[in-house]
């Protein structure tokens, strides 16, 4: 892998890490809801950023490997 393939895959992860990050901050505030720490309306709020981090972070993982496939064929 040279140089410039590896600052790329980075980028890549770190744009992968940001929605997991919010997946898990929100599953942490879910959590909250039905322990009764929170309103319930909070964790309807909270799955739909779970389901749109997710897409997200698919997103950006086809992105990786539809160029990463790219540089294997090269």
């Amino acid at each position: 892998m040279t140089s410039e393939e590896f600052s790329r895959l980075s980028v890549y992860v770190h744009d992968a890490r940001k929605p997991l990050n919010r997946i898990s901050m929100q599953a942490e505030l879910v959590k909250m809801a039905l322990n009764g720490d929170v309103p319930p309306e909070k964790a309807l709020v909270a799955l739909d950023k779970i389901i749109s981090s997710a897409k997200d972070c698919s997103h950006t993982l086809a992105e990786m490997t539809s160029e990463l496939s790219g540089n294997v064929l090269d």
